[in-house]
């Protein structure tokens, strides 16, 4: 019942403060670290994950909570004072797109994740308020799934036209923290909360024993650093297009991000090119860089809408309509069942590669492991993938995802030894025994 009625406290503060965020829109809040108490860091400790890497310490979930009333008065009582040291992040390399080359993240320690996750609750309360609906990444009751959606509708209802893929060069190493720190206070002038920001902005990176101090950025990986992600490019791209470029365009624009992943749908190839070229000089203005090798601008017009241009804001037609991937699905034309055109998505080729790696490497390391451990293993990691990939539209992939892992799941049970070397009669055998899961396609990407 304690826990209930903390919970219920939490719930009516985060109510006021974002209604006190609604009713002064254009004001910068100065009383907001008061509603930060023990009921608050119990329920920021509720919603951390205990299953997450450790960091430089090296201290589990299980570990801090044997003594969590003690160690969470503690951490308030810091973190009011102003003591709380915010101790650096282990940072680790993991692969990105084909494998070749690597993401660094950084894991923070599992208390500073806690102190976090109770900074970011007051945050998001009021930001919640401010953000736009062009933003879908890490925000309450959004999702990839919503905003790769919303770029399907555009798409269909503009009869494709053009499409820009925005791609921010190293966007979480070189994000300027004195601007964020700038556009953090124009809402937020809590001196407790702006005094943790700047520390977690300043924690030095633990890497291979080294530590060191990066001039810039914020570690991918932490709790807050989405949100301070989300607020910095809610004043660089979203508030920009929406309320300074849009309505400058001649045709329709729309704008989806998710976290830093941007891609703006236009009505006029002119419009485009007009943003193309302003848009490395407004990243500049918060030190931010356009990656010209990986932005490019997409003739999505319709197959059959093909024909010359004949206001200026297009070329000749091609032979076939360019494709673009978001968000781990490639969006392509093709026909529906009844022979209209539509716009379809499948797995990206690059997600589906790298999803089955790691699904036959899994395979290959755990195949001396009883078949029934394997195959619980297995179910959640194919049902995981459906349950992302799984739409209208995408079942050759998936079903096709689904017999790969048959196929690798035979390779190392065959090789578990020299006599182990199991005949497809056999597999479908233990396949009976053994399902994997069959996948439920959506009837649209939404969750």
């Amino acid at each position: 019942m304690a826990g209930t009625s903390g919970s219920i406290t939490v719930s009516t503060k985060l109510g006021r403060i974002a209604e006190l965020a609604r009713e002064m829109p254009q004001m910068a809040l100065t009383t907001l670290a008061h509603h930060i108490d023990l009921d608050w860091l119990h329920e920021a400790y509720e919603l951390t994950r205990k299953d997450g890497a450790s960091g430089v310490d090296r201290q589990t979930a299980g570990e801090y909570a044997s003594k969590l009333d003690e160690n969470l008065c503690s951490l308030l009582e810091r973190a009011k004072s102003g003591s709380y040291v915010a101790p650096p992040v282990r940072r680790v390399h993991i692969p990105k797109g084909d494998g070749a080359q690597t993401r660094p993240i950084g894991i923070p320690t599992f208390e500073d994740k806690v102190l976090q996750r109770a900074v970011a609750m007051v945050l998001e309360a009021v930001y919640e308020q401010d953000f736009l609906d062009c933003s879908y990444g890490f925000r309450p009751g959004r999702s990839a799934h919503q905003a790769l959606q919303v770029v399907r509708e555009q798409t269909m209802r503009m009869v494709g036209k053009w499409v820009l893929e925005v791609d921010l060069r190293k966007f979480f190493d070189t994000l300027d923290r004195s601007q964020l720190q700038q556009i953090v206070r124009q809402r937020v002038r809590d001196g407790v909360l702006l005094r943790l920001i700047g520390k977690w902005l300043h924690a030095g990176v633990m890497e291979d024993g080294r530590l060191h101090y990066p001039e810039a950025g914020t570690p991918q990986g932490g709790v807050i650093s989405p949100l301070l992600a989300n607020i910095y490019l809610h004043e660089v791209l979203d508030q920009w297009f929406v309320r300074q470029v849009a309505p400058r365009l001649a045709g329709r624009a729309t704008l989806v991000r998710y976290a830093d992943d941007v891609l703006i749908v236009f009505e006029l190839e002119r419009d485009a090119r007009r943003v193309l070229d302003v848009l490395p000089k407004r990243l500049a203005k918060y030190a931010l860089t356009l990656n010209m090798e990986k932005s490019r601008l997409i003739d999505f017009r319709r197959p059959d809408c093909r024909g010359p241009a004949s206001s200026g804001d297009g070329d000749a037609a091609g032979s076939r309509p360019g494709t673009f991937d978001l968000l781990g699905f490639s969006h392509y034309w093709g026909k529906s069942r009844n022979g209209r055109w539509v716009v379809k998505q499948k797995t990206a080729a690059d997600r589906f590669g790298r999803a089955f790696k790691r699904l036959a490497e899994w395979c290959r390391d755990h195949r001396h492991q009883p078949v029934a451990e394997q195959w619980a293993v297995l179910r959640q990691k194919v049902s995981g993938h459906f349950g992302y990939f799984a739409v209208v539209g995408n079942s050759e992939m998936v079903y096709a995802f689904r017999r790969r892992t048959a196929c690798v799941w035979r390779k190392w049970l065959s090789r578990r030894s020299q006599r182990a070397v199991l005949s497809w009669e056999a597999m479908n055998r233990l396949l009976t025994r053994y399902p994997l899961p069959q996948p439920r396609l959506r009837a649209s990407p939404v969750t």
